[in-house]
């Protein structure tokens, strides 16, 4: 369509038409190796803030890493510059360029890299064509080595009226390559630069006091919570100075090693103190085992990638990092809901500050993949939220320390208001006793022996009460009544000191045939016997053998897991089955079924449902064929 409009236009002969053909082409081709990126125009009258991302240029080919092979390639390999393009984790030979034309005044500038985390940055600077100097940093260089002494990077300029400044910009960076570059006036540059480092320092200060504070209370009081909430909020205090460049300037400027480092080992050490803390401030050993658990392993995990993380790949290491933070964050919030959900205290509070966290954190990577647009720095909303985090979490602390002060406080004045009702009742007596020593030097022996009686006789009943209430009247074990009440406060110990506990069912095999063949009377004495057997079997006094029904026994052992207790379960059953029974001249043939069952009681409910399972045991050890014995398990429920 161009040729023809050319040939219409122009009226030329055929000859003229090829010549103009070819013209065409060779304009077209020098058209091509002539473009030139569009340069910013600079006046005094411009903003002495500048973002430089509008005229950006990068080149695609990344094979690339010498200048002189840079300027031998076709101006078609630059590409304009967008915002995803520097979101990317990890690269080598990354070349941006851009350019400043000053037509008339005499300006000083510097240009600013808001990102103290780049290994290497090589400014190669150009005026009219001709390099003047070539500038390198990095957090990889000792920091005395910038140019500007600053925690970012900063290049000064001076521009010259009618000078046109080019710049090639090589990046080379194992983390991420957010390329922030503004151009600002120096008067501007520091003021926000102190405003920066003010809101900076607030924060590392804020997080440093926090530290302190926890660890001299940690210290004082030899609380763990408190030691962990420490160790949790002086590791985001060292991350957060290293995001900001503060550690890199302050801490280590002549150790570059340490910046290829921090990050992979303070992150995981940090998450493991934040799960143990965890762990404590949801109290989770009282309120949920699993939990407990799971916290645990994933605790046993970030500890051991502080190990692990320095020796994987940077690039590597920071997504399985962040995969792994996002993850286990997730968890403790989903925890922390479940546990304020079903009442518990200081969940509430916890749930809070990790959402905030995570939400800062969301942000964060909203602004990074550019789905989301703020004129504020990607890691400010996760400093924001680290910080409300950390407040939040030092607030739950202080919380539960008044609890605990309240707690202490309200037993003092319990014991002090009982032992001044005491001295009262002291006094009280003393005076009574003064006023009435004569009449009490006669009462006394009459009122001592009527007291002796009365008590000898309130003993005898109380005695006798005992036995009734305790004892079963036929074989002279505890009954069933005992029996219960022996099996909740042995299911209490062990919920408190986490040790189990084991129960014995035991049924006497054909008891109902004993009965019909022999008697009666032949069946009591046989009750008897197992009885007598039981008691004489069981050596330790906090062991309990009781009659639970008919020709049933049961009996608690605490402390004894499930092997111990078959180990006594199976010396019964052969003890009862060795024994030579006889009644009125006659051989009895006892044998007994035991069902058995143990666990470390965890709830209220527990050791009903212990007992349950021990008798599921029992009658699978019945149905197995009698004389046996039987361990509760999946498989007795389903037979």
């Amino acid at each position: 369509m161009r040729i023809t409009n050319y040939l219409g236009f122009s009226f030329l002969s055929s000859a003229s038409l090829i010549l103009g053909i070819v013209l065409l082409i060779a304009c077209q081709l020098g058209w091509a190796n002539t473009l030139q990126t569009i340069p910013l125009r600079l006046t005094s009258e411009s903003i002495t803030k500048i973002d430089l991302q509008d005229w950006l240029y990068i080149n695609n080919n990344q094979d690339i890493s010498q200048l002189t092979k840079l300027l031998e390639q076709p101006e078609s390999t630059w590409k304009k510059f967008e915002q995803d393009q520097s979101q990317n984790i990890g690269v080598t030979n990354y070349w941006v360029t851009f350019s400043i034309y000053n037509p008339e005044d005499n300006l000083s500038r510097i240009i600013a890299i808001d990102n103290p985390l780049l290994d290497s940055i090589v400014i190669y600077h150009f005026v009219n064509g001709e390099l003047i100097s070539s500038q390198k940093m990095g957090d990889t260089l000792p920091f005395a080595q910038r140019p500007l002494q600053s925690n970012i990077f900063l290049y000064p300029v001076e521009f010259q009226p009618g000078e046109t400044h080019k710049f090639y910009v090589k990046i080379d960076s194992l983390g991420s390559i957010s390329l922030p570059i503004v151009l600002w006036s120096s008067n501007d540059l520091t003021q926000l630069t102190e405003t920066k480092n003010l809101y900076i320092g607030l924060q590392i200060g804020l997080l440093i006091a926090i530290s302190l504070f926890s660890f001299f209370i940690a210290f004082a009081s030899s609380s763990y919570s408190y030691s962990y909430y420490s160790g949790y909020v002086l590791g985001l205090t060292l991350l957060t100075a290293s995001i900001y460049g503060v550690s890199f300037r302050y801490l280590w400027p002549q150790w570059p090693m340490m910046q290829q480092y921090i990050f992979t080992i303070i992150i995981p050490l940090t998450l493991g103190f934040s799960l143990m803390f965890t762990e404590k401030a949801l109290q989770l050993k009282y309120h949920n085992l699993t939990m407990l658990r799971i916290c645990r392993i994933m605790a046993v995990i970030a500890f051991s990638m502080v190990i692990i993380m320095p020796f994987i790949h940077y690039s590597t290491a920071l997504h399985i990092l962040v995969f792994t933070v996002l993850t286990m964050s997730t968890i403790l919030v989903a925890f922390s809901l479940i546990q304020a959900f079903t009442g518990q205290r200081n969940a509430p509070l916890y749930a809070i500050g990790r959402i905030a966290l995570l939400s800062g954190c969301i942000v964060t990577g909203l602004l990074y993949v550019d789905i989301l647009t703020l004129d504020i720095s990607p890691q400010v909303p996760t400093m924001i939220g680290l910080t409300f985090e950390v407040v939040t979490m030092a607030a739950l602390l202080a919380l539960r320390y008044s609890d605990e002060r309240k707690a202490k406080f309200n037993i003092q004045q319990q014991a002090l208001a009982q032992a001044q009702r005491i001295r009262e009742v002291r006094e009280e007596a003393l005076h009574a006793e003064a006023e009435n020593s004569e009449k009490l030097e006669q009462m006394v022996q009459e009122r001592t022996l009527e007291l002796e009686i009365t008590l000898r006789e309130l003993n005898e009943v109380n005695q006798k009460l005992t036995e009734q209430n305790t004892i079963d009247s036929l074989t002279g074990v505890k009954n069933r009544s005992a029996f219960d009440r022996r099996l909740v406060a042995e299911g209490r110990i062990s919920r408190r000191q986490q040790t189990p506990m084991a129960l014995l069912m035991i049924d006497i095999d054909k008891f109902k045939n004993i009965n019909d063949e022999f008697g009666h009377l032949t069946g009591d004495f046989s009750i008897q016997t197992i009885a007598r057997i039981l008691t004489e079997m069981l050596k330790r006094p906090t062991d309990l053998v009781s009659r639970f029904g008919g020709e049933e026994f049961a009996i608690i052992l605490p402390s004894t897991d499930g092997e111990g207790a078959l180990q006594v379960a199976e010396q019964i059953r052969l003890a009862i089955c060795e024994q030579n029974i006889t009644h009125n001249g006659q051989p009895i043939p006892l044998t007994v079924s035991i069902g058995v069952s143990a666990d470390v009681i965890d709830s209220d409910e527990h050791p009903m449902l212990l007992l349950e399972q021990a008798d599921k045991a029992l009658y699978q050890a019945k149905r197995s064929g009698r004389n046996k014995v039987c361990y509760y398990a999946l498989t007795a429920d389903q037979v």
